[in-house]
């Protein structure tokens, strides 16, 4: 099991991405949350196995339709246990 921040950043707000994030999130089973940031980028904590979260990233990089991502970057950490659902944090 391990932990993951992911940022984003190109058009990412006002497109449904932290939805389109959640939604693809819940289908996995991981647990964590995405938000918008003030710097127009979308954050994101996920934890489980580290296969499932790549596959996410992976999905992220693409984004929903009307979407257009620029950057995505994902940290490593370790394994916290500290979630348990995933949601869309304001």
């Amino acid at each position: 099991m391990k932990r993951a921040e992911i940022i984003v950043n190109g058009l990412v707000q006002g497109v449904g991405f932290r939805y389109f994030v959640v939604k693809r999130a819940a289908e996995l089973g991981l647990k964590g949350f995405t938000k918008n940031l003030s710097n127009g980028e979308v954050y994101t904590v996920v934890e489980g196995e580290l296969a499932v979260i790549e596959d996410l990233f992976n999905k992220i990089r693409i984004g929903p339709s009307h979407a257009h991502v620029k950057n995505a970057s994902i940290n490593w950490s370790e394994y916290k246990n500290e979630f348990s659902n995933f949601e869309v944090r304001f």
